[in-house]
C-alpha cells in the first residue's frame, strides 16, 4: 500500500488513471470502515482503477477543539496512526493519503474542496462516502452536493448506509464507549478483532526493571487514548509465539511524567534469547484482552511495587481461567 502525505504528488491525479476514493477519518478501522473499504475494493476492480482511502490527521474535531481551546472536547481516539494504516492495509487498499487538517482546509468550501481535492489533486471517478458524510467549511457540504457535482464532472458518487452488527450501529463512537466502560468483548465485537496497539518499544527511565518488573515501553502519541487502565494483555513481535502480559495505559500518575501517554507492558516469560535489552527497538503488537482496574496512584515505590505484583498475579489468573492466549 502506498502512503501519501497530502495531495501534492503527480502519481495521485495522473491523467487516464484516476481513483475509486473514500473519505473519513477511519478512526479504529471498525467492521463498518472494514465493509465500507470491502465496497471500495469491489467498485475499484470493476471499474480497473485504484482504490485509495483520504483521511486527516489530526482528526477533524481535535482542530476544532484545539482552536476552541477546549481540548477536553476532542475525541478520545481509538488507534494511532501507524494502527490505523497498518488496518487500511488489511482491508487491501492501494493508496491512502493522509491530509493535514489546518485551517486552510477548514474554510474550503464544498465546492473548492471537491474541485481542488478531489478533482485536480486526485482525479476522482468514483467516491463512496457514509451515510452521515459532511464536508467542507461549516459542514456545509453533503452527499447530495458531492452526487449533484459528480453528475455535472464526470464521476459517479454513492453512499453506505449503516452496519450494524447484534442490531446496534457500529460506529467510533461506540468503540469509544465500549473501551471507556473496559467492555474489551465489546469492543472487539464492533472492531471484529482484539484491540489492540502498536509501535516500536522505546528506552524509559527502567523503573520497572528496578522494582523487578520491566516493562515495554510504547509512545501512544495522543493525549486522549479511549482505553486507560491496567489490562491482561498479549504481546506479539518478540518471537514466534505471543506472550502472555500485563499492561498499563495511561498517564502514570504514581510517577512524575509530564502526562505523557504510555502503554507499558510487563511480559511474564521474557524470551531469554533476547536478553535484557532486546526488546528495544522492535516493533511490538500489544493486545488488551481485559481490564483489571482503573489507573491508580500510590503513595510510594514500595506501594507501587506491590501493586504490580498484585495486577500481575491476577492477570495469571485470568490466563489460568480463560485458556491460552489466542495469537490472533
Amino acid at each position: 500500500m502506498q502512503v501519501f502525505r497530502g495531495i501534492g504528488h503527480r502519481a495521485l491525479a495522473h491523467p487516464g488513471t484516476g481513483h475509486a476514493l473514500t473519505i473519513g477519518n477511519f478512526d479504529g478501522v471498525h467492521r463498518g470502515h472494514q465493509a465500507m473499504l470491502a465496497l471500495l475494493q469491489n467498485e475499484a476492480r470493476h471499474r480497473g482503477l485504484p482504490s485509495c482511502v483520504l483521511t486527516f490527521e489530526p482528526h477533524p474535531r481535535d482542530f476544532f477543539a484545539a482552536r476552541a481551546g477546549k481540548p477536553e472536547a476532542a475525541p478520545r481516539r481509538i488507534s494511532t496512526l501507524r494502527d490505523k494504516l497498518a488496518e487500511i492495509e488489511r482491508c487491501g487498499v492501494d493508496r491512502v493519503v493522509v491530509m493535514r487538517f489546518d485551517d486552510a482546509l477548514a474554510s474550503l468550501p464544498p465546492q473548492a474542496f471537491i474541485d481542488g481535492v478531489l478533482r485536480s489533486g486526485l482525479g476522482v471517478r468514483y467516491v463512496l462516502v457514509g451515510d452521515d458524510f459532511t464536508f467542507g467549511a461549516r459542514r456545509a457540504g453533503t452527499y447530495e452536493t458531492l452526487d449533484v457535482a459528480g453528475r455535472t464532472a464526470g464521476f459517479d458518487v454513492a453512499r453506505m448506509l449503516s452496519y450494524e452488527v447484534h442490531g446496534q450501529r457500529v460506529s467510533s463512537s461506540a468503540v469509544r464507549e465500549a473501551l471507556a466502560a473496559g467492555d474489551l468483548a465489546g469492543a472487539e465485537t464492533l472492531l471484529g478483532r482484539p484491540y489492540a496497539i502498536s509501535g516500536h518499544v522505546r528506552h524509559g527511565r527502567k523503573l520497572g526493571r528496578e522494582l523487578g518488573f520491566p516493562t515495554l515501553n510504547l509512545h501512544f502519541g495522543h493525549a486522549r487514548p479511549a482505553a486507560s487502565g491496567i489490562f491482561v494483555a498479549c504481546v506479539q513481535g518478540l518471537g514466534e509465539a505471543p506472550l502472555p502480559a500485563v499492561a498499563s495505559l495511561g498517564v502514570r500518575p504514581s510517577i512524575e511524567d509530564g502526562g505523557r501517554v504510555l502503554l507499558e507492558g510487563h511480559v511474564f516469560d521474557w524470551p531469554a534469547t533476547l536478553g535484557p535489552e532486546g526488546g528495544y527497538g522492535r516493533v511490538v503488537h500489544v493486545q488488551l484482552l481485559h481490564k483489571l482496574h482503573d489507573e491508580l496512584k500510590y503513595e510510594s515505590l514500595e506501594a507501587l511495587r506491590t501493586g504490580i505484583a498484585a495486577d500481575t498475579q491476577a492477570a495469571r489468573a485470568w490466563f489460568v481461567r480463560s485458556g491460552t492466549p489466542d495469537p490472533r
